[in-house]
C-alpha cells in the first residue's frame, strides 16, 4: 500500500515559501516537490479554503502564507488535506459475522482511535514556526561552504 506523502510535502513547501522573497508560482513548487503543477494548485486551493494560503494574480503572482507560520499548526495543514488516512492498518471485513474477527476489530479499532487521538494532540502542539526554527539551526550548524 502506497503511504499518503501530502502532509510533509506540504509542510515542506509551505516553509520554504516563508523564506522566499515573493509569491511562489505552482510550477516552482510542483518542481521542488517532483510533481505536477495541477496538483499543487489542487492542493494548494484546499489550503487557501482554510485560510492558510491566498492566490496573487498578473506578473509576479502566486501562492503566498495567508497567516505567519506561528499561526499554523500542523494539524491545520492536515485538516486543510481533507484529513488524509493516518495508518495503513485497519479492520478487517472477510468474515463480519466471525466472533473472533469482531473482537480482533474492536480491539485494533480502539488502539486506532487512542493512536489517532495523541497524534492529532501533538500536530497541534506544533507549528510551521517551529519547523522553520529547527531549520535555520539546522542550516546553522553546516559549515559554511555547504550552506545555500
Amino acid at each position: 500500500m502506497r503511504h499518503d506523502s501530502r502532509l510533509s510535502r506540504m509542510l515542506h513547501a509551505l516553509v520554504h515559501m516563508d523564506r522566499l522573497a515573493g509569491a511562489a508560482t505552482s510550477e516552482m513548487l510542483a518542481r521542488m516537490l517532483n510533481t505536477n503543477p495541477v496538483v499543487v494548485r489542487r492542493t494548494m486551493g484546499g489550503l487557501r479554503r482554510h485560510g492558510l494560503v491566498r492566490s496573487e494574480k498578473g506578473h509576479g503572482g502566486g501562492w503566498v502564507l495567508a497567516r505567519t507560520l506561528d499561526e499554523i499548526s500542523l494539524l491545520d495543514i492536515y485538516r486543510a488535506l481533507d484529513e488524509p488516512q493516518l495508518f495503513a492498518l485497519g479492520p478487517s471485513v472477510d468474515n463480519p459475522d466471525c466472533l473472533v474477527e469482531q473482537a480482533v476489530n474492536g480491539a485494533l479499532d480502539m488502539a486506532l482511535v487512542e493512536a489517532k487521538a495523541v497524534l492529532l494532540a501533538r500536530l497541534e502542539k506544533v507549528t510551521l514556526g517551529d519547523l522553520g526554527r529547527h531549520f535555520t539551526e539546522k542550516l546553522g550548524a553546516l559549515p559554511r561552504q555547504l550552506q545555500p
